[in-house]
């Protein structure tokens, strides 16, 4: 088990792991397991501690979330660092994520073993922070999952969970379509709607707020908020009132509560202008000389590349899984894949068999690339789609 200290400071309570050096071992997570499908530049990933670097985007805007709910009347703990390996149980049977969920497939999750998996998000640690008797908190963690290759998408992240439990009320023996229409309910959603408008306000400056319905299984109702920011709707984050199912397997069947998630990428994103998530993982001192603990400041590209583009098609076999082959192009050249996009697909009409052709783009955040460290990139993702993918390359 994980030993803790705790730190009380005005109106937040800090709860930080003794020494979490541990979690930057990849030997943790790339072992010996049939299931274990997690590759050595994941590995390498985890235990990176972004979000807790103060001169950091992530770490920036993590510390002004803190500092939001440090203001308010009630006192939150702030969960930092928990162990990014979790169980099944804690990743989706806890939040009623049912077996057939297309995120439990290997395609989506990184598996350590038969029963432990790399988190998908920090709610896995919900249930647990709930059956340890705690009521107000936040937890701020990496997270992974297999993705698609852009702008806006890497297989490892960051996101931050919040939770509130209620005092006792006659309301909260209701179950279903009672509770749904019971006034306790729509007082809690109207809590959390009011929290998090604060929230909004506190890093964007007053901005206007459009909530809208939206389904996550460990919530009921769900919501989805967006704000409008610099002329453009931008969705910032989900939340709803805990689901009764969730809080009894939580044994803490007697209360209500909301719940939120949200992207530290995404808010250091808008509020850094920030174009590539990349970024936020490179070692450049031209990216890292620009930001100061505190202080949200736009970020100045230091520098355009140009992009190398290269196509590769193949004929589909039994199976396919596309973010497997997103997954092939990240080990071969790393960072260096920009983006991946489908441009072609047909379906031989003799054979029956489909097609995908994909348009690859490689750039480099830091320096111009050369052909020849393409052409052999390219020719190494050729050789392993065909030989770890079973893929026919055209």
């Amino acid at each position: 088990p994980t030993t803790t200290t705790t730190t009380t400071t005005t109106r937040l309570l800090s709860t930080t792991t003794v020494d979490k050096s541990v979690y930057a071992n990849p030997e943790r997570y790339s072992i010996d397991h049939p299931l274990n499908n997690i590759p050595p530049h994941i590995a390498a990933l985890v235990g990176r501690g972004l979000h807790e670097k103060a001169d950091h985007p992530l770490g920036i805007i993590n510390a002004k979330i803190k500092e939001y709910f440090a203001s308010l009347d009630e006192e939150y703990e702030f969960f930092l660092g928990e162990d990014p390996i979790v169980t099944y149980k804690q990743c989706f049977d806890d939040l009623r994520i049912p077996p057939e969920h297309p995120g439990r497939s290997p395609s989506d999750t990184y598996y350590i073993d038969d029963t432990t998996l790399l988190r998908t998000h920090t709610s896995a640690h919900q249930s647990q922070h709930l059956a340890q008797g705690h009521e107000r908190f936040l937890c701020a963690g990496d997270v992974y999952r297999r993705d698609e290759i852009d702008a806006s998408h890497y297989p490892a992240f960051h996101q931050l969970e919040g939770v509130k439990l209620f005092p006792q009320h006659a309301d909260h023996d209701l179950t279903g379509e009672e509770w749904l229409q019971s006034a306790e309910c729509e007082a809690i959603k109207t809590d959390l709607k009011n929290t998090l408008e604060g929230l909004m306000d506190h890093l964007f400056g007053p901005v206007e707020k459009k909530w809208s319905e939206d389904y996550f299984p460990f919530t009921d109702p769900s919501m989805e908020c967006e704000i409008l920011y610099n002329g453009e709707w931008l969705e910032v984050l989900g939340c709803g009132v805990i689901h009764t199912e969730v809080l009894d397997m939580a044994g803490r069947g007697d209360r209500r509560g909301w719940a939120f998630g949200l992207g530290l990428e995404r808010l250091a994103m808008i509020l850094f202008e920030i174009p590539d998530i990349r970024l936020f993982w490179t070692d450049d001192k031209r990216f890292h000389e620009q930001f100061e603990e505190g202080k949200i400041t736009k970020f100045k590209s230091y520098s355009k590349y140009p992009p190398c583009y290269k196509d590769i098609a193949f004929w589909l076999p039994e199976g396919y899984e596309e973010n497997d082959f997103f997954e092939l192009a990240r080990g071969v050249a790393g960072d260096l894949v920009e983006k991946i996009d489908l441009t072609d697909e047909f379906t031989h009409p003799k054979t029956n068999k489909t097609s995908k052709c994909y348009r690859i783009t490689y750039r480099s955040m830091d320096r111009s690339l050369t052909d020849d460290e393409i052409n052999a990139l390219q020719e190494d993702l050729r050789s392993k789609s065909e030989s770890e993918l079973k893929l026919e390359v055209r």
